[in-house]
């Protein structure tokens, strides 16, 4: 790794540490746009993952599911060759690609695609259609474990006019992800990832982040509109999928310290 790849990942972390605990879709901006100028590539995938109690029996990917996932540049037929995948992970139609992905669970790893398949996967009609079709010619999926039942990962895609990436580009590109445990953790958190059995309603997202940033439960209500009362019933609800009591034991989650 060079100098200036170094350089540029520091700035992007001193730059994501600027964002406070309320604007962590904003931070993810910042960092989806820092990597894709790191590496040269045209568009990036979050996935919040979570493993799940819930599964059928030989489950290829071991109870292992997205629950949220986000684009840089979302687009229709992006945002259905992810439907389609979803759909065919609950029917149990499972590429290798992800298989070998999940194989890792537990430990912090970056894979490019031809770290995981043989050069006769990219003649597949899997890769045709999730990757060519969308615009991907190559893309490298970090995974990073927050614990043992939720990881946040990153898909890395590069553009069909593009080469592949090269090993020194995906071990710069794991670098740079693997230095920022703690957005990991707050970008989880954020979603209700990692203490609620379900993602967070966009509504509860919403009073979340409002209560992060230190506003009453009163001037929550009048920015969002809603009553006093509802505005209380979500932050039960919110204090309740977290396991807290209040907004301190909350606060303290999020920065990881004891209540």
């Amino acid at each position: 790794m060079n100098l200036q790849a170094i350089e540029h990942i520091h700035a992007l972390w001193d730059g994501l540490a600027d964002f406070d605990a309320a604007r962590p879709d904003e931070a993810l901006t910042h960092l989806m746009e820092g990597l894709c100028a790191l590496a040269g590539a045209w568009n990036i995938t979050w996935m919040g993952t979570a493993r799940l109690d819930a599964t059928f029996p030989g489950d290829p990917v071991k109870g292992w599911r997205p629950r949220i996932i986000r684009h840089m540049h979302s687009s229709p037929p992006l945002d259905d060759a992810v439907h389609e995948q979803v759909e065919k992970l609950e029917q149990g139609v499972v590429d290798i690609t992800t298989i070998r992905n999940v194989e890792g669970a537990g430990t912090f790893r970056a894979n490019r695609l031809r770290d995981m398949v043989g050069p006769e996967w990219f003649e597949s009609l899997y890769y045709r259609a999730y990757y060519q079709n969308v615009g991907t010619a190559d893309t490298v999926w970090v995974a990073f474990p927050v614990n043992e039942d939720a990881e946040s990962w990153f898909g890395i895609h590069r553009a069909l006019n593009c080469p592949p990436f090269t090993e020194t580009e995906r071990d710069t590109i794991a670098y740079a992800l693997r230095g920022i445990k703690w957005f990991h953790r707050q970008l989880m958190l954020s979603h209700g990832l990692l203490l609620a059995a379900t993602p967070m309603t966009q509504a509860e997202r919403r009073v979340l982040h409002l209560l992060l940033s230190g506003r009453s439960e009163k001037l929550i209500a009048a920015e969002l509109g809603r009553s006093y009362h509802t505005v209380h019933e979500c932050v039960t609800a919110i204090f309740r999928k977290f396991g807290v009591n209040n907004r301190a034991a909350l606060m303290a989650l999020w920065l990881g310290q004891s209540a």
